[in-house]
């Protein structure tokens, strides 16, 4: 098995069909089986083995989509990475992989350079221009390694409530059945659909649900690099689009759109929410506006990263994350594991197919995360009598920011390390268009002295720019506990800070 093979697959089937669009420029099925190989040769003219880890830090191009399935097709494992890191962050997830390679666009080739330099690792630089003739510089050959279902395909970047990011291991198995059951369940894509590609491709929601369905069923996949709503409504009508997928948050900036309605959706069909919880009346008012059905799920990265959704032929049910996905079940647990009743709050479990074959090298975190086949969450939830899921809070100090999850122990580490600081606590704070904003409390040392706005810069010199705390203030002190742990449920920003 190789995840791969759906690109060879769409050559031998419909190889003059468009695979991939950006703007006025297409890549057909043919052409991406071929660059994707000439990459695959690239990658084992430069040393890679079945196994080794690749880093990738691409924006939403086809670029992005060669160099992963030549990838795979090498039997490399994929490290995909978010752009917007700074250096110690791509130190970090290429010194912890082990990736001896990154390939980075461009705009952020600084960045990278730094922190590949600090893990020992090489970055390749992807010029806007010059890629296209990337792959053709090296051997030609077609031949696709031959992975086992188990064999590691990706290794997403996550983190809990404690702890360094951990790299969830998907097989070609998780990602290959995902993506299937998405394409032909969920979607009922067939090769005339016109799939939008806004999520970014390093996260697995874009991974399974844009690219890799669409490729999986012959589809084409319109991309946009960087969202922006005006933008991406000229991208559905002109383009056609059939499927759109997004986070809660771009959902509500299309209907806030000025001259929305100017725009022909008339064939936009269906439309898919994750991320974060879509709150009921903006997917009314989308279906509404948009004449088209609003499917919401959910996932993460360490299934696949799809457990449960909404269906096409039974309907949405508004505030719902719908019924498990084929082959996959969910069960709502009491603190001893135990399934509670319909209607009563536990902890979300998940076994089947989709789940993570472990982190990466953290054989404890893998056990503790995975007990008994059940992979525990860390989210709170409710089952009705009809089998639908509901998501009420979450047990793990995460922050979801516009669809970007935050970790709260990453940012304090950095606010430690600023000589002024002597504690911090990053929480979430309510916001109407992101869901969550990010702030941080932070208590000085005696006798030292900044300001808000200069420890808001320090992170956000650090950090990628969606993790950064908006909102800073300096307390007197942190409420604690008997243990003398901070209790973040009971810190309470200033108003000033609020009203920000």
């Amino acid at each position: 098995m190789n995840l791969a093979s759906h690109v060879v697959s769409g050559a031998r089937t419909y190889p003059d069909r468009a695979a991939l669009r950006l703007g006025a420029h297409t890549m057909s099925y043919r052409a991406l089986d071929q660059r994707s190989a000439r990459m695959a040769a690239l990658l084992r003219g430069r040393g890679v083995k079945p196994g080794d880890r690749v880093g990738i830090m691409l924006p939403d191009t086809p670029d992005f989509a060669v160099t992963y399935f030549g990838v795979l097709r090498a039997g490399g494992i994929v490290v995909p990475m978010n752009p917007l890191l700074k250096s110690r962050e791509v130190a970090y997830y290429l010194g912890d992989s082990g990736a001896p390679l990154l390939f980075v666009w461009h705009a952020f080739a600084d960045e990278a350079r730094t922190g590949a330099q600090r893990a020992g690792a090489e970055a390749v630089i992807v010029d806007a221009g010059g890629f296209d003739e990337l792959p053709e510089s090296g051997p030609s050959g077609d031949d696709m390694a031959d992975r086992r279902e188990d064999d590691t395909a990706v290794v997403l970047y996550t983190s809990g409530t404690t702890g360094a990011p951990k790299g969830a291991e998907l097989t070609h198995a998780n990602l290959t059945r995902n993506c299937d059951i998405v394409a032909t369940d969920l979607l009922q894509l067939t090769p005339q659909d016109v799939v939008f590609g806004g999520l970014p491709l390093f996260h697995a929601f874009g991974q399974t649900c844009t690219l890799n369905a669409t490729i999986a069923s012959g589809a084409c996949l319109t991309m946009l690099p960087r969202f922006d709503a005006e933008k991406t409504l000229a991208i559905l009508a002109g383009h056609g689009v059939t499927v759109f997928a997004g986070v809660p948050t771009i959902f509500g900036r299309l209907l806030r759109q000025p001259g929305r309605d100017a725009y022909d959706m008339s064939r936009l069909r269906v439309s898919l929410s994750g991320g974060a919880a879509m709150p009921v009346q903006v997917l009314r008012d989308f279906q509404t506006a948009f004449d088209c059905v609003v499917l919401e799920g959910y996932g993460l990265s360490e299934t696949s990263p799809v457990a449960s959704f909404n269906s096409l032929r039974a309907g949405p049910r508004p505030g719902s994350v719908g019924i498990p996905i084929r082959g996959v079940e969910m069960r709502v647990v009491d603190e001893d594991g135990k399934a509670v009743q319909h209607g009563e709050v536990g902890e979300i479990v998940i076994r089947g197919h989709n789940v993570m074959k472990r982190y990466w090298q953290h054989p404890e975190e893998t056990a503790a995360a995975i007990r008994d086949g059940w992979f525990h969450t860390g989210d709170l939830g409710r089952v009705d009598q009809d089998g639908y899921f509901w998501i009420v809070g979450r047990t793990k100090d995460v922050i979801i920011r516009g669809g970007y999850n935050v970790y709260p122990r990453e940012l304090e580490a950095v606010l430690y390390e600023h000589p002024a600081v002597a504690e911090a606590a990053v929480i979430g704070l309510p916001d109407p268009d992101l869901g969550e904003e990010v702030g941080a409390a932070v208590v000085l040392k005696p006798g030292a002295r900044t300001t808000a706005e200069e420890l808001r810069e320090y992170v956000k010199r650090q950090v990628a720019a969606y993790k950064y705390p908006r909102k800073v203030w300096i307390a007197d002190a942190l409420p604690m506990g008997p243990m003398g742990k901070i209790l973040k449920r009971d810190i309470v920003p200033p108003a000033e800070s609020a009203r920000q």
